[in-house]
């Protein structure tokens, strides 16, 4: 069966699988030829350019690579159950699943079988009575699904739903009217109780703090509801009170599509901590991604970004910063650093049932109790890093955060986020920035000879 893979508008190749199983990509010449051509990916390279492996690679290796890269785009957990469920295929059914939910997928890639047409342009106004209804549905009714059809095209575990949105209005959106922004409720598990102010806070504390990240805003239906600016798409104003508005999408891709890796090594530790697994580390990590700053015309400025992204990660208690939740632009200037989403604190969440391992480590230590300025150190040499940079952004960002969490704090409250929740948070982060904030001057001094 094959696909065609599209970017915006315009077809960039074709997404195939034999009856033996195998995948290919195949670029589409005249997309090949464009002079504003790029990758899909550093890893589907187009004709004629380096893979980042160096390696010519087999049929059955290619097969792999762009399996990875598509099954990136799809949903996870209970939320592709659902897709397949509604599409009627297995849920290792790539192709199937693609075919019934690739017209919206993440970024600039829309995925249709080979000759169909992309949906028609329409919008369906969604409510807030029906929105909360909906919410309040979701032990019996997947959220994903609205009017029969999977609205989440999106990966990761969390409920949500993408929607247009126009002032005040929603409007779930099919055709040149693609999603604009995504809406979170609080989740059912009581284990993440909270979860919506405590992101709501995560993302504006770190705004405040100077880094690049999705805007938000927290809507009470009365439920809450966080709702996320999408930073992969630009409205493109219609002409007058007529409407005929477009949807611009942009092209990016998540952590794991562009480290080539598959959805379950986005965990540096791919199998877990347990004792006799946890030293196996062939996941994504921190040294990998500050590889991908070479492939930009600014690589110095984008591993700035993503140095103060990681230490962000670790002043705030984000155990589950992991490679899905970290994007990067691709285009004909290369690889740029996306804005950051999905900050969340566990300091607020139940550690009994929480993972508190980070996602990916700092030098050797998973935990927060096993950072030292010799972690840091070994992080910043393995990275290709001055020791000194990273302790001057260690303290610059914990100082930064010290100075603005109690504005922050009272401003998310004032917008209705939960105030015990942000107490809890804020205790948390500033006995965390205060500790890097002792190790900080020693990085610089840390002999790895």
């Amino acid at each position: 069966m094959e696909l065609e893979v599209f970017l915006g508008e315009r077809r960039v190749g074709i997404l195939a699988q034999a009856p033996s199983g195998e995948f290919s990509f195949t670029y589409d010449a005249t997309w090949a030829a464009d002079p504003e051509r790029f990758a899909l990916s550093p890893y589907l390279p187009l004709p004629g350019e380096a893979d980042p492996a160096r390696l010519p690679r087999t049929s059955p290796e290619h097969s792999v690579v762009v399996r990875d890269f598509f099954q990136n785009l799809l949903p996870e957990g209970k939320n592709l159950d659902a897709a397949a469920a509604v599409a009627k295929v297995s849920k290792g059914s790539l192709v199937g699943l693609l075919a019934s939910l690739g017209a919206e997928c993440m970024g600039a890639l829309r995925i249709l079988p080979t000759g169909v047409e992309a949906p028609a342009t329409s919008l369906r106004a969604v409510t807030r009575e029906e929105l909360s209804q909906r919410i309040r549905e979701r032990p019996a009714l997947p959220f994903s699904v609205w009017d029969g059809k999977v609205r989440l095209s999106i990966p990761g575990y969390q409920d949500k739903v993408a929607l247009f949105v126009r002032e005040e209005e929603w409007f779930l959106a099919e055709g040149t009217l693609a999603s604009t922004h995504i809406l979170k409720p609080e989740p059912v598990e009581e284990s993440v109780a909270g979860l919506t102010s405590n992101e709501f806070f995560c993302m504006r504390l770190a705004a405040a703090c100077g880094l690049e990240v999705a805007a938000v805003q927290l809507r009470h239906l009365p439920d809450p509801v966080l709702v996320v600016e999408r930073f992969d798409r630009r409205i493109v104003a219609g002409n007058g009170n007529t409407g005929g508005e477009t949807v611009d999408r942009l092209h990016v891709m998540d952590g794991c599509q562009a480290l080539g890796l598959p959805v379950d090594a986005k965990y540096e530790r791919l199998y877990g901590s347990g004792r006799d697994v946890k030293h196996i580390r062939d996941g994504a990590s921190l040294p990998h991604f500050f590889a991908l700053p070479q492939l930009s015309a600014q690589p110095l400025a984008q591993r700035q970004k993503l140095l103060r992204w990681a230490i962000f990660q670790v002043l705030i208690g984000n155990t589950d910063a992991h490679a899905k939740n970290l994007s990067f632009f691709a285009g004909i200037s290369g690889v740029s650093l996306a804005p950051a989403y999905d900050l969340v604190s566990t300091f607020a969440m139940n550690r009994d049932v929480i993972e508190d391992n980070f996602a990916m480590s700092i030098g050797d230590a998973f935990r927060q109790e096993e950072l030292s300025p010799f972690e840091w150190a070994v992080m910043a040499e393995r990275c290709r890093l001055p020791k000194a940079q990273v302790g001057q952004e260690l303290r610059r960002l914990a100082d930064s955060i010290n100075k603005r969490l109690p504005a922050v704090v009272a401003d998310c409250v004032s917008q209705g986020a939960d105030r015990a929740v942000l107490e809890r948070i804020q205790a948390g982060i500033e006995a965390c920035a205060n500790e890097q904030l002792a190790i900080a001057p020693g990085i610089a001094r840390v002999s790895l000879n």
